[in-house]
C-alpha cells in the first residue's frame, strides 16, 4: 500500500514551505512523490500547468514532482505504478475542498491516505471562515492535523483565537501552534503519524495509570463545543444559495497576464495595496508573479490579504501577474497594473 499525505490549506497559508520542510527534515529515507494541482490560469509556482496529464520534474532534494490536471484518479494510479513510491504527498489547489481530495484517493486502489494536514494562516483565519466558509470550513473539519502558520509574527490574541475558532469547527484535530523555526520537521511528521499527540499522550498516561492501580479512570469527558459557524451569512459568490453546493470554479476566479513592461517596486508595492483599500477590486485572496524592473533587477511579489512580501531575483522569460479571488474586476486590475 502507498501511503498518502493530503496537505490541504487556503491560498496563501504556507503549506507548499511546510510541505519542503517535511521533504528536507522529516522524510528522510523514503521515496516520495509530491503532486501539486494548481488553480489558476498561469502557474506562478513552476510554470507546470498544462492542458491535461501528468507533468514530472526532479527537485532538488530528489524528491520527484508532479501536476495533475484533468482525470485526478487515473493520473494518480499512473504515477503510482510507473515510480512506486513509499508515500505520495499531495498538494492540492488552496480553494479545493479537503472532502473531495481524500475521496477521489480513497478510490484509487493500492492507496491508504496517511494524515490530512491543514495549514491555517493564523492572523487569517476569522477572515476566512466569515467570506468563504464552505471552502474553509471543509478544510478544517476534515483535517487529522491543523499546522497554524505565521504564528511567530501574528499577535498572540489572534492565535489564540484562532486556536478557539478551529477547535470548535474541529475537536479532533491536532493543532500544531508552536512557530515552524522552533521544530523540526520530524516532530510535525510524528504527530501525523500519530505517534506525538494527545490522544497518544492520553493513552500512555493510562496505560501507565492502569500498570500501577493508582488511579480511578472515571473520566468525564463533557465536552460541549458551542458550533456557532456563521451559516447563516450569505454565500460569497452572492447566489443567496445555502453554503454546501458550490465548487471552486464557481466561486473563486483567477486572472493572468504574461506581460513584458517594466516597473518601479513602488507601483508593485503600490498596487497590491490597492487590494486591501478599493474593494473594487473584488475579493483579492493571493496575488504573485515576478516582473521585470527599470533598474534591470526583477521584481518578484507575494500577496495575501495585509501583507505583501517584495524581493528581488534574476530574469525570468517573461513577467507575469496572476490574480486569484472571488468577483474579481479583472479591468480593474489591468489599468491597476498598467497592462494592456
Amino acid at each position: 500500500m502507498t501511503k498518502i499525505d493530503i496537505f490541504s490549506g487556503f491560498l496563501g497559508a504556507g503549506k507548499t514551505t511546510l510541505i519542503r520542510k517535511l521533504i528536507a527534515e522529516g522524510y528522510k529515507g523514503e521515496k516520495l512523490v509530491l503532486i501539486e494541482n494548481e488553480f489558476g490560469e498561469i502557474a506562478v509556482d513552476g510554470g507546470f500547468l498544462r492542458d491535461a496529464g501528468v507533468e514530472i520534474t526532479e527537485m532538488n532534494s530528489g524528491c520527484i514532482c508532479c501536476t495533475l490536471v484533468g482525470d485526478f484518479t487515473a493520473a494518480l494510479q499512473k504515477v503510482i505504478d510507473k515510480y512506486h513510491p513509499d508515500r505520495i504527498l499531495i498538494e492540492p489547489s488552496g480553494v479545493g475542498k479537503l472532502s473531495d481530495v481524500a475521496k477521489a484517493v480513497a478510490s484509487v486502489p493500492g492507496c491508504e491516505i496517511g494524515a490530512k494536514v491543514t495549514v491555517v494562516d493564523a492572523g487569517r483565519c476569522r477572515m476566512y471562515i466569515r467570506n468563504f466558509g464552505e471552502f474553509f470550513n471543509d478544510q478544517v473539519h476534515n483535517a487529522d492535523v491543523i499546522v497554524l502558520s505565521r504564528t511567530d509574527s501574528a499577535a498572540d490574541g489572534k492565535v489564540v483565537t484562532a486556536t478557539a475558532m478551529l477547535s470548535q469547527l474541529n475537536p479532533n484535530a491536532t493543532v500544531i501552534t508552536t512557530p515552524w523555526s522552533e521544530l523540526d520537521g520530524k516532530q510535525i511528521v510524528d504527530v501525523m503519524e500519530r505517534i506525538d499527540s494527545l490522544s497518544t499522550t492520553m493513552q500512555e498516561m493510562e496505560h501507565h495509570d492502569h500498570n500501577e492501580h493508582h488511579h480511578d479512570h472515571d473520566h468525564d469527558h463533557d465536552h460541549e463545543h458551542d458550533h456557532d459557524h456563521e451559516h447563516g451569512e450569505s454565500c460569497s459568490c452572492g447566489c443567496g444559495h445555502d453554503h454546501h453546493h458550490h465548487d471552486a470554479d464557481e466561486v473563486f476566479t483567477s486572472w493572468g497576464v504574461e506581460t513584458p513592461k517594466k516597473f518601479t517596486e513602488e507601483e508593485v508595492r503600490k498596487a497590491l495595496g490597492e487590494f486591501d483599500e478599493d474593494a473594487s477590486y473584488g475579493t483579492i485572496l493571493r496575488a504573485k508573479g515576478f516582473v521585470d524592473s527599470t533598474d534591470g533587477q526583477w521584481i518578484y511579489f507575494d500577496y495575501v490579504p495585509g501583507e505583501a512580501d517584495i524581493r528581488r531575483g534574476g530574469a525570468a522569460v517573461t513577467g507575469r501577474v496572476c490574480v486569484i479571488g472571488s468577483k474579481i474586476n479583472e479591468q480593474g486590475i489591468k489599468e491597476l497594473f498598467g497592462i494592456e
